[in-house]
């Protein structure tokens, strides 16, 4: 089933999310998606918990910035998280590593 909104996404990572992936995580990611479906979110790991949240923590552990379409092309498979790096279409400060692992705790 595609993903069609950027808060659909942020919706369904509690329900996806990987615990046993996250063995050992705290890791905070801000995610910050700008254009259209524009907004903050942050995600947070810990004691292999996921807590999603609206806005911008005060003190994340990596941040990516990302336009909107381009963070749903994403999270459909349609674009790959290297690819978009390498292009400029994901911006990530931070914990760049820590960015690695969305994938792995996130199966979308």
């Amino acid at each position: 089933m595609a993903l069609n909104t950027v808060n659909e996404v942020f919706e369904k990572m509690p329900q996806v999310f990987n615990s046993a992936a996250a063995t050992g995580l705290d890791i905070i990611f801000q995610f910050h998606i700008t254009g259209n479906d524009s907004g903050d979110w942050n995600v947070v790991i810990k004691d292999q918990n996921c807590q999603v949240n609206s806005g911008v923590h005060a003190s994340p552990t990596v941040t990516l910035t990302m336009e909107g379409s381009d963070w749903l092309d994403l999270c459909n498979g349609k674009l790959n998280g290297v690819t978009a790096f390498m292009t400029g279409k994901l911006k990530a400060s931070g914990d760049i590593m820590a960015a690695q692992r969305i994938s792995s705790l996130f199966p979308l």
